[in-house]
């Protein structure tokens, strides 16, 4: 489409985000870029674009991440030259290592500033670098459609990913013929995967599945991206193999299925890592094999066959070298695996072989379960995220970082892109502003934030945004009054010496902080009101903060130490030996 009048850099930039699907910005105005601001103040009055103003840059990222993850869209971030560009660092990083598409639009000093030292002049096209997937600077706003449709190409196939685009200002000001540079008319040479012949790699993989008798498939957030949950709950119960999940892989398979094992690895349910140990077959679906996942690597699934099916090929073969490797994402393969089994009629499916396995599997299950505490009237935080799982079993899940992620990852059951978590980076600070975020995208849905009190400081100046649109967000505080996570660290590697892990001295009222922003503040700290009052909490229908005052030491369990091995759990306690504690068995 082309204009007979002579339209801005910025007007460009806006025209182009819309056409390419953008219906929200998430972002903090400043200097640099005003003009793009300017630009956007015509386009809201129109009714055309919304803008959500965060109360910090990286609180805008975290949220266009929980928008992402949560919706499948590309989520878009403004912020403005220096500090601004700078404060999105955290979140560009927790993108990439979550492969989160996000196109990042910054300000930038006016071309002839750039390389003088100019105020607020920062070179964050060359710091974000190694943490994007790609990134432009717009020297000339002809240029400025085709680099949009091209950010949101790339953010969006293959591998998601962060696409930085960085404007000066003057480029937003310039006047110029504009035409709109479609997506479809994209083309980057050498970009676009080839067309692998997948198929050649079936009849080895079927032969693999027939000669198990105790295969596993090993699920992660590659599969929550490719939207195959569907899929590998036929694949799984076509062949009766059980499913274990990353942090990433979350909501894949309703964790009360019987072929369902929770996650693995270091924190991951005792079944889960028995089950990797031992597996003949393991079948990789999305799953880069992570260190919190592997343990001692050369120890990981030792004893089996491997099967490796990622979108990235630089993911294949780069910790553990499979059998079987096959570039593609996890939906179109299986999906076409599925397709050529239907093609062989002569194709026997022998469940019976795997069942002494599923029994083994069973038997750890029982043996084996999370435990929730239950001490007299203290209140565990393991009890605090069941009995939020109980209630509010559909809803949308953030987490920040820490023993409550940990928690929430074993006792919370979830549905497929109902989970955003801060996986790959673990940044703390990321789930209150990712819900803000996720509650744009599905603005009827509930949203709910668990928390750590260390964490929620990170970045509770959100709050105020939560409040000025009214999203009724839950946010639900761990409060143990510790860096929990660190604290057990010092507890059982550094000799218990708490060095400035205690949050105790100078934490706010976290309830009183809740109503100076017009949010309800509730606080619960006894097992008998825990039920009544959470119930009470997430059906309110506005922002409400909980503060759930948890016992202290409480610790993560089980736990794989650094350099051991999955099957060399800490704290797996058999189920019959604790007749206090109630179990939970996914």
């Amino acid at each position: 489409m082309s204009f007979s009048k002579m339209v801005s850099g910025a007007f460009a930039l806006i025209d182009s985000l819309i056409r390419n699907g953008t219906s929200y910005i998430f972002g903090y105005p400043g200097g640099a870029i005003l003009p793009i601001y300017d630009e956007l103040f015509r386009w809201e009055q129109k009714g055309l674009i919304k803008h959500i103003l965060c109360r910090h840059e990286q609180g805008a990222v975290h949220s266009a991440d929980g928008y992402s993850r949560s919706s499948s869209k590309v989520g878009v971030c403004f912020a403005t030259s220096g500090p601004g560009a700078t404060n999105l660092v955290t979140g560009i990083a927790t993108a990439q290592m979550d492969s989160v598409p996000l196109v990042l639009i910054t300000g930038q000093v006016a071309r002839p500033f750039i390389g003088t030292d100019a105020f607020q002049e920062v070179d964050i096209f060359g710091i974000t670098l190694p943490i994007v997937k790609h990134s432009y600077i717009v020297r000339d706003p002809r240029d400025m459609s085709r680099i949009v449709s091209e950010a949101f190409f790339i953010a969006s196939h293959g591998r998601p990913g962060p696409v930085l685009i960085d404007i000066p200002k003057d480029v937003g000001l310039e006047n110029f013929q504009y035409e709109f540079f479609p997506r479809f008319k994209v083309s980057l040479p050498g970009y676009s995967q080839s067309n692998v012949n997948q198929r050649k790699h079936f009849s080895k993989f079927l032969e693999l599945i027939q000669q198990s008798n105790q295969p596993l498939l090993y699920v992660g957030g590659g599969a929550i991206s490719a939207n195959a949950s569907c899929v590998i709950k036929d694949f799984s119960r076509l062949f009766q193999i059980p499913i274990t999940t990353t942090l990433m892989g979350k909501g894949i398979i309703d964790e009360n299925d019987s072929l369902s094992l929770g996650m693995l690895g270091m924190h991951g349910t005792a079944y889960a890592n028995f089950a990797v140990s031992e597996c003949d077959l393991l079948i990789a679906l999305g799953a880069r094999f992570d260190d919190r996942v592997t343990g001692k690597l050369d120890e990981f699934a030792c004893n089996a066959q491997v099967v490796h099916i990622d979108i990235d090929p630089a993911e294949v073969g780069k910790n553990r070298i499979p059998q079987i490797a096959i570039i593609g994402d996890a939906q179109t393969v299986i999906s076409e695996f599925m397709v050529y089994i239907n093609e062989h009629p002569d194709f026997i499916n022998n469940t019976e072989q795997t069942s002494s396995w599923k029994q083994r599997i069973s038997f750890w299950k029982k043996q084996y379960p999370l435990l929730i505490p239950k001490n007299v009237d203290l209140l565990s935080p393991q009890e605090v995220l069941h009995t939020i799982s109980k209630i509010a079993n559909e809803a949308y899940f953030t987490t920040d970082v820490g023993q409550h992620q940990m928690w929430a990852a074993q006792f919370l059951n979830v549905l497929p892109r109902h989970w955003m978590s801060s996986s790959g980076l673990g940044t703390m600070g990321y789930g209150l502003p990712a819900a803000i975020g996720v509650q744009i995208a599905h603005i009827d849905a509930t949203v709910i934030c668990i928390s750590g009190d260390a964490s929620f400081q990170m970045n509770l100046q959100e709050l105020a945004t939560i409040a000025q649109y009214n999203l009724p967000v839950k946010i639900v505080i761990i409060n143990n009054k510790w860096q929990g996570m660190v604290r057990q660290w010092q507890q059982a590697f550094y000799g218990e010496r708490y060095s400035h892990s205690s949050m105790e001295k100078g934490s706010p009222n976290f309830v009183k902080l809740a109503q100076s922003f017009g949010i309800l503040g509730l606080k619960v700290k006894s097992r008998k009101e825990i039920e009544k009052t959470l119930d009470l909490f997430i059906k309110y229908k506005g922002p409400a903060v909980l503060d759930c005052q948890v016992t202290q030491e409480e610790n993560c369990y089980p736990m794989v130490a650094p350099g051991k091995s999955n099957s060399q759990m800490i704290g797996v306690i058999k189920h019959q030996s604790l007749n206090k504690d109630m179990k939970v068995t996914h």
